[in-house]
């Protein structure tokens, strides 16, 4: 009798000693399969985190080409003489871009991505970038994963932060004539405060009015100048 029942147990565990085997395997397996949804989890992210970084170079870069163009406007006075194109670049937009796009790809190397496609949209102005990184997500036990990689989108907005503050209405002080001497007779006449209400000759400053904070800019003393960001808004659109 327990002859019979020591054989009986022997070949039950025979039986399930497969069944662990199975079961083990299938753990291993779902562990190795977890791991490979969390490296390609992680890549994505990677991909994301240089698009974002891509995007936000190009507006930023775009951002200091704008405030560049304003201010040569200024000293070499063509803000006069070609007012839209100079208010263009005060709405954010008749910079070159190339350069941005240049910055972005730098960028996107920097986290290990390359840049696929920068565009730019002139209003709001704007920049699309897609990226792919340059490491796939490597050998799993998920089929074609060594040979995938990351890609990713992401758009930065560049925005204006200012607008021009109105005129106050100073006339110049143009002068009428001079008083009377002690024999009656009339002055010399006043002399007139320049055109267009200016104090001489040059152009005539300009006051912006940049959220809530008002610059005042000279063309013939532009020493106290605002910041690129004073100027400009940088931001990421999701």
């Amino acid at each position: 009798m327990t002859a019979t029942r020591t054989r009986r147990s022997g070949r039950d565990a025979g039986q399930a000693f497969p069944l662990y085997i199975v079961a083990v395997g299938g753990l291993l397996f779902l562990a190795l399969a977890f791991f490979a949804v969390g490296q390609a989890a992680a890549t994505r992210n990677g991909a994301q985190t240089a698009a974002d970084a891509a995007a936000l170079a190009a507006g930023q870069k775009y951002r200091d080409l704008l405030t560049q163009d304003l201010l040569d406007g200024l000293r070499d006075g063509s803000y006069e003489s070609d007012r839209a194109a100079w208010e263009d670049l005060l709405n954010g937009r008749g910079a070159l871009s190339p350069a941005a796009c240049e910055n972005a790809s730098w960028f996107a190397g920097r986290n290990d991505a390359r840049v696929d496609a920068c565009t730019p949209d002139s209003w709001p102005t704007s920049f699309d970038v897609t990226v792919t990184t340059r490491k796939a997500v490597g050998r799993s036990v998920i089929p074609a994963t060594s040979s995938a990689h990351g890609q990713a989108e992401a758009k930065a907005v560049v925005g204006p932060r200012c607008t021009v503050a109105p005129a106050t209405g100073d006339d110049g002080g143009k002068g009428d004539g001079g008083g009377t001497d002690e024999k009656g007779g009339k002055g010399s006449k006043g002399g007139d405060g320049g055109k267009d209400g200016k104090d001489g000759p040059g152009s005539a400053p300009v006051t912006l009015r940049c959220d809530g904070k008002e610059w005042t800019l000279d063309p013939a003393h532009l020493q106290d100048l605002p910041d690129a960001s004073d100027l400009f808004s940088v931001r990421l659109a999701h």
